[in-house]
């Protein structure tokens, strides 16, 4: 259909407008809400517009703050994140940004994602769950900081919550 005239491929994976949203609105929204204290932001790795944009804007606040992506661990199906293999990462990607990329099991998202609903009435997906599983691994590591992890909730109808 794009090739006829009658459609729009927005490719979200390749649309350099996808992390330019996040550089511009999720980054500076970020900064603002937590004053600037920040320490750390973690974030699924779907199409990697957020981590790039916001990892982007958060190095030129404070090149300190450390930028994480998440993937699923080998063997694990996240919904909406992806284990992006070197040189197959979306052209949007800037790993320049990024200072460490870490793995999450399906085990840990889904387990997180329940405690999440269970103890705080936070219903989110299963890469929400990965990332806050993530940014807690990353608190354990560094006492004291201050994390900032992405989240979804698009996924209710999933099932994992049955």
């Amino acid at each position: 259909m794009a090739e006829s005239g009658e459609g729009k491929v927005l490719d979200q994976f390749n649309n350099p407008d996808n992390a330019l949203a996040h550089f511009m609105t999720t980054g500076p929204e970020i900064w603002q809400q937590t004053q600037g204290a920040l320490t750390h932001f973690v974030s699924s790795m779907g199409t990697t517009g957020t981590l790039s944009g916001v990892s982007r804007f958060l190095k030129q606040q404070r090149a300190s703050v450390c930028t994480i992506g998440l993937q699923p661990a080998s063997g694990s199906h996240i919904p909406g994140i992806r284990r992006w293999a070197p040189g197959y990462e979306p052209e949007i990607f800037q790993p320049q940004y990024v200072d460490r990329v870490m793995d999450i099991t399906q085990q840990e998202a889904e387990t997180t994602l329940r405690c999440l609903a269970h103890q705080e009435g936070i219903f989110c997906g299963v890469s929400s769950g990965g990332a806050v599983a993530g940014a807690l691994r990353v608190a354990r590591e560094n006492p004291g900081s201050a994390i900032v992890c992405d989240r979804d909730d698009r996924y209710l109808s999933t099932g994992v919550f049955g």
